[in-house]
C-alpha cells in the first residue's frame, strides 16, 4: 500500500521510478540545524572577543598598551575637538565621542590596532546633514540633538546588521570605490578648512569643493591675523614630521625616539599656539567680547547631562534620506581600516563583530551625547606603530580623554580655531590617494580606476553623499556586467614534454582568445568534439549568453544535419529557411566540409552554483544543437565540484546516459504545455543507451576492493577534463565518424 502510494506520488510530481543517487534536501537541512545548542553558545561567546584573550593578559602586553594608549590619547584630544568643530558642533562633543569610542571598542574588537572616535569624513557628513535638516525645519532642533540622533539610528542599524551576521554586504564595495570617495572627501574637507586657516569669512565652506576653492582665492586679499597662527601651525606639523623621518633614516638606532617626538607634534603645536594666543589675546578683548583672532573659548568640563538619549520620532523621520549615507560611511571606513591593519600585522578580523562594535559604540554613545564615531586611519596607524599589543590600549586612551575633559578645559579656552584647522588639514591630507596608488588601480583594472576617478570628481564638484552613491552604484553596475557577461573559452590541446621524454596533454583556450604564448601551437580536439570551459557560476544572469555562445559556435563550425535541398519551401521552418536555391551547391559543399557534431564537453571546474534557469538554458542548448545536427549529441561534464550541481544536472537528464529524446525540453515550465506532442528532429534515432556509454567513462565497477571516483550510474560525469575529452573522442571513433583531417578553422 505504501509503495503504491509512493509510486503514485512520484508519478504526480514527475519523479522517475528509477532514480540516480544524489544528495538529498534532508542532508542540507540537517547540516543547518546540526547541534543548535553548540552553535548558540558559540554565537554568544563570539559577541565578546575580549573573553578569548583577557585571561592571558600579562605585563609585557601592558607595557605596549600603555605606550600606545597614551600616544593615541595625546593625538585624539586635539583631533577630537577639531573634528567636532568640523561637524558644526561645540568642541566638547568631540571629546564625548572620543571617550566612548575607545572605551567601548576594546570589549568587542577583533582588531588590536583600530581606534574608534571622531573622523573627518563622518564629521563633514554630520555637518552637511545638520545644514540639510535645519534648512528644511529652521531652528526646530539643535545641531547636537541632530548629531546624537544620527549616532543612535545609524548605530542601531549597524548593530542589527552585525547581530544578524550580514557583514558580507560590505564585500560588494571594492577598494577603489572606498578610496575614491575618501580621496574626494579629503579634498573637500581640506578646501573647506583653508578659509578658517586663513581667517577668511563671508561665504559658505559647505558648498561644492570647486566653489569653495574659487571663493577662497577671491578672498585671499582679505586674509586676517588668524593666518599667522594657522599657517605657522600647519608648517610646523609638516616640518616636525619630515625632520623626524629624515633623522630616523640618518640615525636608525634612535628611530624609536624620533617616532615618539613626531607623534607628539599635534599636541606640541596646539600647546605652543595656545600659549601664543593667550599671550596675544588676553589684553585685547573688545567691548563686545570679541578677540583679534577666532579662539575656541569656553569648553564645559566633564560630561554634560548624561542620561538616556532623547529620540524624537519626527526628527528621525526628517533624517530618513540622510541615514543611508551616514551608515555607509560608518561601515565602510571602519571595515576598510580594520582589514588593512589586519593584513599588515598578520591577523584576521571578523567583519560582523566589527559592525557590532561600531553599533554598540554609537548607540551607547548617545547616553553621553556623542556624535557618530568610527575607525580612524591616522590614529589606527599611530596605534599600530606605537607597539599596541591588545585592544585594552583603548582604556588607557579613554583615561587620557577623561583627564583632558575634566582637568584641561580651562586651557582649551585659548586654542586658536586656525590651529585646529591646521590639525584637520594635516590629518586629512593623508587620506588623499597618491599618484602611484591611483596608477596601480589603472594597471590592475582600468574600469575600477574610472570608478575611483568618478567618485573623486563627483565629490569635488558635488557632495560627499553624491560621491559615495556614485562609487557604490558604479561598482554594483560593474559587478552586474561581469556576472551577466562571464568569461568562457573553447579549448584545444597542447602537448607538454619534459627532459625525460614524458608527455602529457593540457587543455588551453583556442588561439583566438590569446591567453597563451602565440608561438605555442594549440591543436584542436577530435573533429566533432567541442570543449568549453565555464569561468563563472552558471546562473540565471548569464545562462542566456553562454547558451548563445555555444549554439552560435556549433552553427558556425559544425555540419548542419538537415539537407534543405530535399525539403519543400512550404515545409521549411519559418525562422531557419536555409540556403536559397541559387547557392544550394556551394552551401552544401561548404557544409559537408565541416565535421559532424558528436559531443560537447563542458568543464565545470569554475562553476560553484547552478540554478533552475541555467539548467533550462542548458536543456535549450542541447535542444538547439541537436536540432542543428539532426542527431543525438552527447553532453559530457568534467570536474563537477558540488553535489547539488550533480543533482540539478541529473534532474534535467544529463549525465546518466539516457537518450535525450526521452526527456522533456523544459525542466520547470513557467506555463505547462499539456497534451501536445514533443517535436522529434530525427527519425529512428539510435541514441546510445547507458550500456553503450559506460565504456566511455573512466568509472568502473568496484573490483578487488576498489571503487570508482565517479559512480558508474553517471557515465557522462567525469573526474577531470582529460577523462571527459577522451570519453567524447572515444565515442567519435566508435561511431566511425572521425574526419581524416581537422578543418582549417580549428587550427
Amino acid at each position: 500500500m505504501l509503495s503504491t502510494a509512493k509510486r503514485i506520488g512520484n508519478r504526480i510530481i514527475g519523479n522517475p521510478d528509477q532514480t540516480v543517487t544524489t544528495i538529498s534536501s534532508e542532508t542540507y537541512f540537517k547540516g543547518i540545524v546540526k547541534d543548535p545548542s553548540h552553535k548558540a553558545a558559540s554565537y554568544l561567546a563570539s559577541l565578546f572577543p575580549i573573553l578569548g584573550w583577557i585571561s592571558r593578559y600579562n605585563l609585557g602586553w601592558l607595557t605596549g598598551d600603555l605606550i600606545a594608549g597614551l600616544t593615541v590619547g595625546i593625538v585624539l584630544v586635539p583631533q577630537g575637538m577639531s573634528y567636532a568643530i568640523l561637524a558644526s558642533l561645540p568642541a566638547q562633543y568631540g571629546l564625548y565621542s572620543s571617550f566612548i569610542g575607545v572605551l567601548t571598542y576594546c570589549f568587542f574588537a577583533t582588531s588590536k590596532d583600530v581606534s574608534i572616535g571622531p573622523v573627518a569624513v563622518m564629521s563633514q557628513t554630520v555637518a552637511q546633514i545638520i545644514i540639510a535638516v535645519d534648512d528644511q525645519y529652521p531652528g526646530k532642533w539643535s545641531g547636537p540633538l541632530i548629531a546624537t540622533t544620527i549616532a543612535f539610528v545609524c548605530g542601531f542599524i549597524v548593530l542589527g546588521i552585525g547581530l544578524l551576521r550580514l557583514g558580507w554586504i560590505v564585500e560588494f564595495i571594492p577598494i577603489p570605490a572606498v578610496s575614491g570617495y575618501m580621496t574626494g572627501s579629503a579634498i573637500n574637507i581640506v578646501a573647506g578648512q583653508v578659509p578658517a586657516l586663513m581667517g577668511i569669512t563671508g561665504f559658505s565652506t559647505r558648498a561644492a569643493t570647486y566653489k569653495v576653492i574659487i571663493n577662497t582665492l577671491k578672498a585671499l586679499p582679505h586674509t586676517k591675523l588668524d593666518a599667522a597662527f594657522g599657517l605657522t601651525g600647519l608648517f610646523s606639523l609638516y616640518a616636525i614630521r619630515i625632520a623626524c623621518n629624515q633623522l630616523s633614516k640618518r640615525y636608525p638606532r634612535r628611530a624609536r625616539l624620533f617616532f615618539f617626538i613626531s607623534v607628539t607634534r599635534n599636541a606640541f603645536v596646539v600647546i605652543v599656539l595656545t600659549i601664543a594666543s593667550w599671550l596675544y589675546c588676553r589684553h585685547r578683548r573688545t567691548a563686545s567680547g570679541k578677540y583679534p583672532i577666532a579662539i575656541l573659548q569656553t569648553v564645559p568640563a566633564g560630561f554634560q547631562d548624561v542620561g538616556l538619549p532623547v529620540i524624537n520620532s519626527e526628527l528621525v523621520k526628517a533624517l530618513g534620506p540622510q541615514i543611508p549615507v551616514a551608515t555607509i560611511i560608518l561601515v565602510l571606513e571602519h571595515i576598510a581600516i580594520a582589514r588593512s591593519f589586519g593584513r599588515i600585522n598578520g591577523y584576521k578580523i571578523n567583519p560582523n563583530q566589527e559592525l557590532i562594535a561600531i553599533g554598540v559604540t554609537n548607540t551607547l554613545g548617545t547616553i553621553f551625547h556623542a556624535y557618530p564615531a568610527t575607525g580612524s586611519f591616522s590614529r589606527s596607524a599611530l596605534k599600530s606603530k606605537s607597539g599596541v599589543r591588545t585592544p585594552l590600549a583603548g582604556v588607557v586612551t579613554a583615561i587620557v580623554v577623561i583627564v583632558a575633559l575634566y582637568g584641561l578645559t580651562p586651557a582649551f579656552y585659548w586654542i586658536p580655531s586656525a590651529g585646529l584647522s591646521a590639525v584637520i588639514i594635516h590629518a586629512v591630507a593623508d587620506l588623499v590617494a597618491s599618484p602611484s596608488q591611483a596608477y596601480s588601480y589603472w594597471r590592475v583594472s582600468p574600469l575600477e580606476f574610472i570608478i575611483w576617478l568618478a567618485a573623486v570628481l563627483v565629490t569635488v564638484f558635488s557632495t560627499i553623499e553624491d560621491g559615495i552613491y556614485t562609487s557604490i552604484s558604479a561598482s554594483f553596475v560593474l559587478l552586474l556586467i561581469r556576472i551577466a557577461h562571464p568569461r568562457g573559452y573553447f579549448l584545444g590541446k597542447v602537448t607538454l614534454t619534459s627532459d625525460s621524454t614524458e608527455s602529457r596533454e593540457v587543455f588551453v583556450p583556442l588561439p583566438k582568445d590569446g591567453v597563451t604564448n602565440p608561438y605555442v601551437k594549440v591543436d584542436p580536439t577530435t573533429p566533432g568534439v567541442i570543449v568549453y570551459r565555464f569561468e563563472e557560476s552558471y546562473l540565471y544572469t548569464n545562462c542566456a549568453i553562454i547558451n548563445s555562445v555555444i549554439v552560435d559556435y556549433v552553427k558556425e563550425n559544425m555540419r548542419r544535419g538537415i539537407d534543405f535541398s530535399t525539403i519543400k519551401m512550404a515545409d521549411r521552418p519559418w525562422n531557419d529557411p536555409g540556403p536559397t536555391r541559387g547557392n544550394f551547391q556551394t552551401a552544401e559543399a561548404t557544409n559537408n566540409e565541416k565535421p559532424v557534431l558528436h559531443a560537447i564537453v563542458l568543464d565545470f571546474s569554475g562553476v560553484s552554483h547552478i540554478d533552475t534557469t541555467a539548467v533550462q538554458a542548458l536543456i535549450d542548448t542541447r535542444t538547439e544543437v541537436q536540432r542543428w545536427a539532426d542527431r543525438p549529441v552527447e553532453f559530457h561534464f568534467a570536474t563537477i565540484l558540488s553535489p547539488w550541481i550533480r543533482r540539478s544536472l541529473i534532474a534535467a537528464g544529463f549525465g546518466i546516459g539516457t537518450p535525450a529524446v526521452e526527456y522533456s525540453i523544459e525542466i520547470a515550465p513557467v506555463v505547462p504545455y499539456r497534451g501536445g506532442r514533443r517535436e522529434k528532429w530525427w527519425e529512428d534515432a539510435s541514441s546510445p543507451g547507458i550500456e553503450d556509454i559506460e565504456t566511455h567513462s573512466e568509472s568502473l565497477p568496484p573490483t578487488s576492493g576498489t571503487v570508482p571516483i565517479v559512480p558508474i550510474e553517471t557515465p557522462f560525469f567525469h573526474f577531470d577534463l582529460t577523462s571527459a575529452v577522451r570519453a567524447a573522442e572515444a565515442g567519435v571513433e566508435k561511431s566511425g565518424e572521425r574526419a581524416e583531417t581537422p578543418p582549417a578553422k580549428y587550427i
